[in-house]
């Protein structure tokens, strides 16, 4: 059974000291997707939505939510990232958009929370640019798809 780390003794939240750690290089990916109706998902696979190209915008906001995940969730470190890089799959039978979200970095601690935050600032940033077309689009299917470095080494969801 696993430890909660973020307590001290008595119960109160905290962060991590990762000062022993070693330097190790890590790297997460996260997925997640976004149904939408066929009409939306046609103009968003033509690039023909009013406010613009939805993609690039969606993946410049998930690269840049991974970098400021620290200041969204409370107990993360701050890292630096070596790399964030968001990709799409497009689901045509059921008007799906997948985004994967890859963070590295070499330290002292993981990056599993950057690649979460980055895939759903991403998947979000597609229904604010989408939400005039479709208000009943749903995020789906957000999860950890493999972590890897620091002494648990890899894990990948099968």
């Amino acid at each position: 059974m696993s430890e909660f780390t973020h307590f001290n003794t008595k119960g109160e939240a905290v962060m991590v000291d990762v000062s022993d750690k070693s330097d190790t290089q890590r790297e997460a990916v996260a997925s997640g997707r976004i149904r939408m109706s066929k009409e939306c998902y046609i103009k968003v696979k033509s690039e023909d939505v009013q406010k613009g190209d939805v993609l690039g915008v969606a993946r410049i906001a998930g690269i840049m939510g991974a970098k400021k995940t620290s200041e969204l969730i409370p107990l993360c470190h701050i890292l630096n990232l070596t790399k964030v890089e968001v990709e799409f799959i497009c689901h045509d039978e059921t008007c799906e958009i997948e985004a994967r979200c890859i963070a590295k970095t070499t330290g002292k601690t993981g990056v599993e929370m950057e690649a979460l935050t980055g895939v759903n600032v991403t998947l979000l940033t597609i229904y604010d640019m989408c939400k005039a077309l479709d208000k009943g689009m749903e995020i789906n299917e957000v999860y950890l798809l493999r972590k890897s470095g620091g002494k648990s080494g890899l894990w990948e969801r099968v």
